[in-house]
């Protein structure tokens, strides 16, 4: 979904609106690419609807 700086913008953004939000797959996406493996940004369950309303405002598509 996210390439590793859109990823950890997108984090930050996150955590700025006081959605905690973890990375992962980042450090390989180094390795192989981020266009084969992708990073993932996970939230909470009870943060998901917010997180996705946070990112779709700021231009950033989620998917499940």
């Amino acid at each position: 979904m996210f390439d590793p700086v859109e990823a950890e913008v997108a984090r930050g953004a996150l955590a700025a609106a006081g959605i905690e939000a973890v990375l992962f797959d980042n450090n390989i996406a180094g390795l192989i690419g981020s266009g084969l493996s992708g990073v993932r940004l996970m939230v909470l369950d009870e943060d998901v609807a917010a997180a996705t309303a946070l990112l779709a405002a700021a231009g950033v598509a989620a998917q499940k």
